[in-house]
């Protein structure tokens, strides 16, 4: 009776210290600031911020993105974020095809917290492979993706049993017994060899409708985000979604992932001419582009002057076409895709549109009629592209 008491006087500190301790264990070692307060709001625009990064798919590859994010400025050498008041736009495609995703989540999460700090901000967006995780379609995990899910649910179960052994103890995580978070998944699965079972049983409970880790982290994504002058989505936009409107999109696309909506509409998020799949914008050769579609999209939505996108890879790095209305900005560069080069489209009140680019032979890959010559310094290798 002594000991139950003295566990209900215990401050809530004690259950802050167990949440602490989980994540460092899972994310890499990454202590995660204090959340804002207040929190920001869930928003679709933005007003245009003096300086704006946006970063392709990421899949899975910290070392590359955190290159990305160096290259543009946003980091400094202990990982912090040196952006000041900069925005950061990324995409989506987080997950699959690498095993760092996790890693990368915490470590935007890190990051946004300290932009909003200095006065910046970071902006994550849902592609095709969030929404076929919380879907429970894993057909590009790898394995050792599944391993970092496996060690996310040990040590989440961890904390939750350090938790119970005090009765009373406030616990804000949605899953105070461990043997919840498995409730209702299976232990084996067909046609998947026993020892990665483990990993699929807890990737599905982290990232189902309301799971841990998508109530936490993608929750926070957006479908559509209007940028200014850009209009931001995975993988491109018809008229038909600019009429659903892009506040209901990002608000029913969020309430299906926390839980709270059961069902989200499928022409948003599934099929090839859903806002994460379609491709008629970003296919490689320029004539398979549809820019007429494109104009007609981008003449419904006030102030649009171009859509930005990543989703299919440019082997050629980011590029544009239709008269630049359309930036493709997915690169391939995780290892689990083609290893490409990093490289990051900035858009600047100083400078402009242009690409930052690691490769020291863009000139050669890129079409002559969309570049000027490299703005100073030359490294990193800074090449203009048309507004």
């Amino acid at each position: 009776m002594a000991e139950t008491t003295t566990c209900k006087n215990l401050p809530n500190l004690l259950s802050s210290f167990v949440d602490t301790f989980v994540d460092y264990s899972v994310s890499g070692g990454i202590f995660l600031p204090p959340v804002p307060t207040p929190s920001p709001p869930f928003q679709t625009s933005f007003p245009p911020p003096h300086r704006l990064i946006a970063i392709g798919d990421l899949h899975g590859d910290l070392l590359k993105s955190k290159q990305s994010l160096r290259l543009a400025g946003l980091i400094d050498s202990d990982d912090r974020w040196s952006g000041g008041s900069s925005t950061l736009l990324q995409v989506g495609d987080v997950l699959d095809r690498g095993g760092q995703e996790l890693q990368i989540l915490y470590f935007l999460e890190k990051l946004k917290r300290q932009a909003l700090k200095s006065g910046g901000n970071v902006i994550t967006m849902n592609g095709n492979h969030e929404i076929m995780n919380v879907d429970g379609d894993f057909r590009y995990v790898t394995p050792s993706g599944l391993d970092e899910f496996k060690n996310w649910a040990y040590w989440y179960c961890v904390g939750n049993k350090i938790k119970s052994l005090c009765d009373g103890l406030e616990n804000p995580n949605p899953n105070p017994n461990p043997r919840d978070l498995y409730e209702g998944i299976p232990l084996t699965f067909p046609r998947v060899k026993q020892e990665y079972a483990a990993g699929f049983r807890s990737r599905i409970a982290a990232l189902r409708p309301k799971g841990p880790i998508a109530a936490r982290f993608l929750s926070q994504n957006l479908t559509v985000a209007v940028v200014g002058e850009s209009v931001f989505v995975h993988g491109g936009m018809l008229p038909s979604h600019v009429a659903y409107g892009f506040e209901r999109i990002n608000r029913e696309v969020r309430d299906w992932i926390i839980g709270t909506k059961k069902r989200v509409n499928s022409s948003l998020v599934r099929g090839r001419d859903s806002l994460v799949w379609l491709r008629i914008f970003s296919n490689e050769s320029i004539k398979d582009c549809d820019c007429a579609t494109l104009e007609h999209v981008l003449s419904t939505i006030p102030g649009a002057r171009r859509m930005i996108m990543g989703h299919t890879i440019q082997e050629s790095g980011i590029n544009g076409v239709c008269d630049n209305r359309a930036l493709r900005i997915d690169v391939g560069m995780s290892r689990g895709c083609i290893n490409g080069l990093p490289e990051v489209l900035e858009i600047s009140e100083d400078s402009g549109i242009r690409i930052l680019t690691s490769n020291p032979m863009s000139m050669d890959h890129q079409s002559a009629d969309l570049l000027m010559p490299p703005a100073p310094p030359p490294v990193p290798k800074q090449v203009k592209v048309g507004a």
